[in-house]
């Protein structure tokens, strides 16, 4: 089993998550990977999957807010160039986060955050649209796909049951849980994710989309 690895980006510091496809690395090119939200810095991104061999055949979205996906056009376009054209993937209820009608959506949710969207309108680059819509109980990779809504209506998780790493994005951090006051936040369906993923084995570490990694054990316990 390859090391994943994290990259923290951007100015409000998400978490992007490098997952190696293959147990062990190719001899003849670059390995696959899943890039787990891009949300900033698309330099370092590359970067960091150019030193480790790997090309991202799939980038994986667990939720739509531009602090998880502002470096996917940049990264998008940089190996759409190449040989591999990475897919885009997203949760079925998050797709007016992505495509070309996707601004006034950022806009909305960061005037609700922050009062504007000038954040928005001075980083914006036009987003690729999904080359694979996720809904409950998916396959992508490696990956299950676990529909978690609360912090979005379309927010999901990426489940890799045969090393137990969950990578859930903004729905549960490391003694935490993601806002649900935003556009398309929902407190009840927040409990009901979490209900969920208590029930599931405490042995499985979770990587989120900020701050450090945790356990559902220790997060059911301390929740």
């Amino acid at each position: 089993m390859q090391i994943h690895e994290k990259i923290v980006v951007g100015d409000l510091e998400a978490n992007c998550w490098i997952v190696p496809l293959r147990d062990s690395p190719r001899s003849d090119g670059p390995s696959p990977a899943a890039v787990i939200d891009p949300g900033a810095d698309a330099p370092d991104i590359i970067r960091c999957l150019e030193r480790r061999k790997l090309y991202p055949k799939c980038i994986l979205l667990t939720h739509g807010h531009f602090d998880h996906i502002a470096a996917l056009p940049e990264l998008y376009s940089h190996y759409s160039g190449k040989d591999r054209k990475p897919l885009v993937a997203i949760g079925r209820e998050d797709l007016m986060y992505v495509g070309p009608a996707s601004l006034a959506a950022h806009r909305e949710a960061f005037t609700v955050a922050a009062g504007n969207s000038y954040y928005i309108d001075q980083l914006w680059r036009p987003m690729p649209e999904a080359d694979r819509v996720l809904d409950e109980g998916d396959s992508i990779e490696i990956f299950t796909v676990l529909h978690l809504p609360g912090h979005t209506q379309g927010s999901v998780a990426f489940f890799d049951e045969k090393n137990k790493r969950l990578y859930t994005g903004d729905t549960l951090f490391r003694a935490g849980i993601g806002r649900t006051d935003l556009p398309g936040g929902d407190w009840t369906a927040m409990q009901g994710s979490l209900s969920r993923l208590f029930q599931m084995n405490g042995d499985i570490k979770v990587y989120p989309g900020h701050g450090d990694a945790t356990s559902i054990a220790r997060e059911a316990q301390s929740y």
